[in-house]
């Protein structure tokens, strides 16, 4: 009798992988995806079908309607006090499928200002707050209960009693071990804040999309975008990944209204309402920014293709630091394509990992960089975060869009694209100071790993879809 019951039961759990195999094949989004998932829940569903049902999904569709649907009226919305009026510098051209694939433009007169770590940035972004007069717009991935979290609490708060309207996005699945009364006593304080979610109906089965996206906005004119989170760590202050790298920047001028347009859409998916959409100041510096919000709502794979065509557009220099190194076919091959055009390839990875399986994978993908000429440095003194692009002499890419998978396709990401020689500098001394404390890779560094760690990599690999 029981043998007979543990059959039907194994029986009912192969049709139904065989069922959700069949989804995964009409609905994830690249071919090696759907092979793993199709391998694992044909043959192995005991196993698979509960990741499946967390991960599984590639795409949305009711996200996917609203977002088409209102990017074109925000868009209109903000137009009527922004006039697309500024000549296409010729500095920008090489960057027009970027501003099409986007659904972005170049907003001339921007005046930027490069945040170095933790302390510079939330200093900053405290002193903004503390200046605002209408409103904040402030969404993170991760908020955390700690130290810089209640420093973060007590700023919005004292904010909203000053009668300034206070609006918060965080992430349900980053900010998971946010507990309840934090947010309980942001809204008995006055400010507006909800987790943002990928369906409008609660779906605890779902956690492959998240928000990864770090906005401020004040006042409508003053922005801030980059890769840290609120949380203590952010600030160097949890062994052993301390101490901990990081960027960010401030923008003022026109392209802080894209920033408020990319909140405004995200918050519109959560709440129906719209945030105030106020009018940003004209810009008085001499640089050149668009603003790229990409996910897994757009058309095409945003977030992937803006590297593949940054890495096309360099001809001289092209050096990128990232905490995740899991480029999918197309980036690699880009990156090959540079080096064979003669540019300077420099990629920054950590020499410690946050994910062991993915440190593993970018181990892998690191050694095959090297074998085709990248130069690859892992960062010595702790653990290295920023999502930094630097192009040639005048290009910059400042966000939250990590070079891997989850980004690529997964993640709802933003970055600021700077056309500026003068911030090119200050990046580059940046991130010559960063070179200065690595350790370049060569061909030795996987061959002398032990044969464990060397399979260890490329079962790691096989997992490059979901990292």
């Amino acid at each position: 009798m029981l043998l007979s019951l543990i059959g039907i039961i194994a029986l009912l759990l192969h049709v139904i992988g065989m069922l959700a195999a069949m989804h995964a094949v009409m609905n994830t989004r690249t071919p090696q995806g759907a092979f793993a998932w199709v391998l694992g829940l044909a043959l192995l569903p005991y196993f698979t079908l509960l990741p499946y049902l967390f991960l599984g999904r590639s795409r949305f569709h009711g996200y996917v309607d609203l977002h088409q649907a209102r990017r074109r009226q925000l868009r209109s919305i903000i137009a009527k006090e922004h006039a697309a009026t500024d000549p296409l510098l010729p500095a920008l051209a090489r960057y027009t499928a970027i501003a099409s694939m986007a659904d972005a433009r170049f907003h001339q007169g921007q005046r930027l200002r490069l945040l170095i770590d933790g302390e510079a940035t939330f200093d900053a972004i405290f002193a903004a707050i503390a200046e605002a007069r209408q409103c904040v717009l402030m969404q993170f991935f991760i908020f955390h209960d700690d130290q810089l979290g209640r420093r973060m609490q007590q700023a919005l708060l004292e904010r909203a009693a000053a009668g300034v309207e206070v609006y918060v996005l965080y992430d349900g699945i980053g900010s998971h071990a946010l507990p309840k009364h934090y947010v309980e006593t942001l809204r008995a304080g006055g400010v507006a804040i909800h987790p943002f979610a990928t369906q409008q109906r609660s779906n605890r089965f779902q956690l492959n999309f998240r928000n990864h996206r770090k906005i401020v906005v004040i006042d409508g004119w003053r922005g801030f975008v980059g890769g840290l989170n609120v949380g203590d760590e952010y600030l160097g202050l949890k062994p052993p990944l301390a101490p901990w790298r990081d960027t960010h920047m401030e923008l003022q001028g026109p392209a802080v209204a894209d920033l408020q347009r990319s909140f405004a859409e995200d918050w519109h998916w959560v709440t129906d309402a719209l945030p105030p959409l106020l009018p940003t100041r004209t810009g008085d510096g001499g640089a050149s920014t668009l603003i790229a919000a990409t996910g897994p709502a757009d058309a095409q794979e945003s977030c992937s293709l803006l590297f593949v065509s940054l890495i096309h557009a360099a001809q001289q220099r092209l050096w990128l630091t990232t905490p995740y190194f899991v480029p999918d076919q197309a980036v690699m091959s880009a990156l090959r394509l540079a080096v064979f055009r003669g540019v300077d390839v420099r990629i920054l990875i950590p020499s410690r990992p946050d994910h062991y399986t993915v440190f593993l994978a970018s181990g892998l993908y690191a050694h095959d960089a090297v074998c085709a000429g990248i130069r690859m440095f892992r960062y010595r003194p702790g653990f290295v975060h920023q999502k930094v692009l630097l192009v040639d002499h005048d290009t910059t890419s400042i966000g939250s869009m990590n070079l891997d998978s989850r980004s690529f396709r997964l993640n709802f990401e933003i970055t600021a694209l700077n056309v500026d020689e003068d911030f090119a500098t200050e990046v580059e001394a940046m991130l010559e100071h960063d070179f200065a404390q690595t350790d370049e890779l060569n061909e030795d560094s996987y061959r002398k790993a032990s044969y464990l760690k060397r399979l260890a990599m490329h079962v790691a690999r096989l997992f490059d879809p979901v990292l």
